[in-house]
């Protein structure tokens, strides 16, 4: 019996990837035990995994280093008492979670529709910074629909109750970016519990600076 001709077989259907009989692994890992990771984007999966090129170079759309501040200044560590800056990892576990099932999270890009066109993070919704600003012109209807229908809170007679709102991950261009500290600003002003917001800091400078992939954004 020739097992070799069988072998594409049985590794796919361990969930492994066979490419012309060849066994072949990524040099270029997201940790030492994640080659990469897969999540529900829209209705499709996406694998998000590093860029295997290791001439690779940053995207050019983040390599400026130099913008006006303000209104570009560079963020802070921690924005705000309870709100949990994290990293490419945390995210990760996060997006994992919610393509398990787990509808309690809810990974938010925070940028205006022309940077979210550009491409973004597997998994995650666009809600701009703007639509929870209402100084930027947002009515108190739409943002109630926004925390009622995305964030699930409770209207309770004019109060709010978030004893069951989704906790949200919020991002937007990196450390030098208003729009997502600008939305978790406004949640807190709305009373929004500050331990259901985590704030992914590095935003897709990171994001592209690490090579991990990128998608466009889903149409709702």
């Amino acid at each position: 019996m020739n097992t070799h001709r069988f072998l594409p077989v049985i590794l796919t259907a361990l969930g492994l990837c066979v490419s012309s009989m060849n066994l072949s692994a990524a040099e270029v890992n997201i940790a030492p035990d994640i080659e990469s990771v897969t999540v529900k984007h829209g209705n499709n999966d996406v694998n998000i995994m590093r860029n295997q090129n290791q001439k690779n170079t940053v995207n050019p759309a983040f390599a400026k280093t130099s913008r006006k501040c303000p209104p570009f200044c560079i963020q802070p560590a921690i924005l705000a008492p309870g709100v949990e800056t994290i990293a490419e990892l945390e995210v990760l576990n996060y997006l994992k979670r919610m393509s398990e099932g787990d509808d309690s999270i809810v990974v938010i890009d925070s940028r205006t529709e022309a940077w979210v066109a550009k491409g973004t993070i597997p998994g995650a919704v666009n809600i701009p910074w703007v639509n929870l600003n209402p100084a930027k012109g947002a009515d108190p209807i739409s943002i109630g629909e926004i925390l009622e229908e995305r964030f699930n809170a409770k209207n309770l007679e004019g109060l709010w109750d978030f004893r069951d709102a989704r906790t949200l991950v919020m991002f937007c261009n990196g450390m030098w970016c208003g729009q997502s500290p600008n939305n978790i600003k406004n949640l807190l002003g709305f009373g929004y519990p500050a331990h259901k917001i985590k704030w992914y800091r590095g935003g897709m400078q990171n994001w592209e600076i690490l090579g991990l992939t990128t998608a466009k954004p889903v149409q709702e």
